[in-house]
């Protein structure tokens, strides 16, 4: 059932942006209900929060959300700048765009160049693109505010893929809790406050932060 939900937010994207060199880098969950959900759906062009419901004989797109990233800020941060050099760390057009627009936070990007010390990361989703609001809740969500980020793979590893290491991806959501993340979500529950694990984050590790 679950592929299913994924290939036809691809497939609508694809048919939205009608564009014979578009590249879809990823589909990740944005949220995912017994009977709705959210794909975020990665790609050359942008991200889009893909808006589902179940239904027969496939689910059914009711809305679909393009990234905004916003123009580039007059003054990047050092951070910034630091980030968007890094080889080892691959960020998507909406996401580069993201940063460039100095509405993510320092906190955010050091982290990520923190562990680019110790893995080659590639990123889905860091603000825009991202449901406002925790899905299936009246929470906001760290995303939109510039205070969380997603990672898909790590050393070229899937986070989804099941011939990746649990120890790979566990010692990443460690890593990230030891540096600050204080709401750490992944494919499995961890020991300890920061961690959680639900349906949605079988297929990324999430980072989120205070400030």
């Amino acid at each position: 059932m679950e592929p299913d939900i994924k290939a036809v937010a691809v497939e609508h994207v694809a048919a939205q942006v009608n564009r014979s060199d578009l590249q879809v880098y990823d589909a990740q969950y944005g949220g995912l209900l017994d009977t709705s959900a959210s794909v975020l759906v990665v790609t050359s062009v942008g991200t889009f929060d893909v808006r589902l419901v179940q239904a027969t004989p496939r689910w059914r797109v009711t809305e679909v959300h393009p990234s905004d990233p916003g123009a580039p800020a007059a003054k990047p941060t050092a951070a910034a700048t630091a980030l968007l050099a890094e080889p080892r760390i691959s960020l998507p057009p909406a996401a580069q765009a993201d940063v460039r627009s100095g509405q993510v936070h320092d906190t955010v990007l050091n982290v990520l160049l923190a562990l680019a010390k110790e893995h080659e990361l590639t990123v889905s989703v860091v603000r825009s693109g991202h449901p406002l609001l925790v899905f299936g809740t009246t929470r906001p969500s760290d995303h939109p505010r510039g205070r969380a980020v997603d990672v898909w793979r790590i050393d070229g590893h899937a986070v989804v893929d099941p011939a990746t290491p649990p120890a790979l991806v566990d010692g990443l959501m460690r890593r990230a809790a030891a540096l600050g993340s204080y709401n750490v979500g992944g494919p499995r529950q961890l020991s300890g406050p920061q961690f959680f694990s639900d349906r949605t984050h079988h297929d990324h590790v999430h980072m989120g932060f205070t400030t």
